[in-house]
């Protein structure tokens, strides 16, 4: 799937229930996600060491969420991105933040209006304290680059939280799950492996949606 085109989000990235109490639409995003809407949603996904942007046009409420990890260093030793002729940080850090500003964009989002909220990179295990870093240093960095601003984080910590965010009034709400702490680790370990087992040169999938 081409970051560039804007697609129907894969009913396997993402589930939707309704918020009786609040009176909401709540779409869940997985480990490779990104949705967008237009509409009055709650976007909600579970971070551990990935990360999460959280992108709005703050004038029209236009906004969505991505989640991404990078296959930053690789666990074996005989396959280390740094030594291809491909930077894997660009596919799918610089993919996965350019995707979801674009799909705003070409839903009525206003470049001038955007407003950035970044999330997780946590040292959640030994196995992805690394990687966590890596995130965070790849966010920072690309936010500096672009000259995009933060208007606010919460980035590292040793624990895996609950994000839920709201493109229409900008609100984003954190909760810390330390009960989860190994199943979200396990769900990541088994994601990081798929991101260095894929052919680098083949097509990243991430997905976007506005249903």
């Amino acid at each position: 799937m081409n970051y560039g085109k804007s697609q129907s989000f894969n009913d396997k990235m993402l589930n939707r229930r309704r918020d009786v109490v609040n009176d909401v639409e709540v779409v869940t995003i997985k480990m490779g996600g990104c949705y967008v809407t237009t509409r009055n949603e709650t976007i909600s996904t579970v971070l551990g060491s990935c990360v999460a942007a959280c992108i709005r046009d703050r004038e029209s409420g236009i906004g969505g969420m991505n989640h991404f990890m990078l296959p930053a260093r690789s666990t074996s030793e005989k396959s280390q991105w740094e030594n291809t002729s491909v930077n894997a940080a660009i596919r799918y850090g610089t993919n996965a933040m350019e995707f979801l500003i674009n799909s705003i964009l070409s839903k009525g989002g206003k470049r001038n209006f955007l407003e950035f909220k970044i999330f997780g990179g946590g040292n959640i295990t030994g196995l992805t304290s690394s990687i966590g870093r890596y995130n965070i240093k790849f966010i920072k960095e690309y936010m500096k680059t672009e000259g995009y601003s933060i208007a606010a984080e919460s980035l590292g910590g040793s624990h895996p939280i609950i994000l839920n965010y709201s493109p229409k009034s900008g609100i984003a709400k954190i909760r810390r799950l330390d009960q989860k702490i190994l199943e979200v680790a396990s769900n990541e370990q088994s994601y990081l492996q798929k991101l260095e087992t894929e052919r680098i040169e083949g097509d990243i999938e991430l997905f976007n949606g506005d249903k």
